[in-house]
């Protein structure tokens, strides 16, 4: 089994297409800052801020994308209402939009 940062970063993505998976990789880094174990300790000087900054990043990343995700999802359900509204009860048909993922 070969090992890359691609193969990494391809199972993190796929990972997070789940959203259960996706507040566990948050409760997971918010735990892992607060816990006095560290992978690397932070009296090093430099590689001790590394995996804290990588995980903060990490954290800010998916925080910013959940709320992005429900602020999209709130304003088209907004937009949706208001549009069957001036449209009244004739029309029944709307648009679906669908993530396409390939599965191998």
């Amino acid at each position: 089994m070969k090992f890359s940062i691609q193969s990494l970063y391809t199972w993190y993505q796929n990972l997070l297409r789940n959203p259960k998976y996706r507040w566990w990789v948050i409760l997971g880094t918010l735990f892992y800052l607060v816990s006095p174990i560290d992978i690397a300790p932070d009296f090093i000087p430099v590689v001790g801020q590394i995996d804290d900054v990588f995980l903060l990043t990490l954290l800010v990343t998916e925080v910013s994308g959940l709320v992005i995700e429900g602020w999209k999802a709130r304003k088209g359900d907004l937009g949706t209402e208001a549009a069957n509204t001036t449209e009244g009860s004739t029309s029944t048909a709307s648009t679906i939009d669908v993530d396409a993922v390939s599965v191998k």
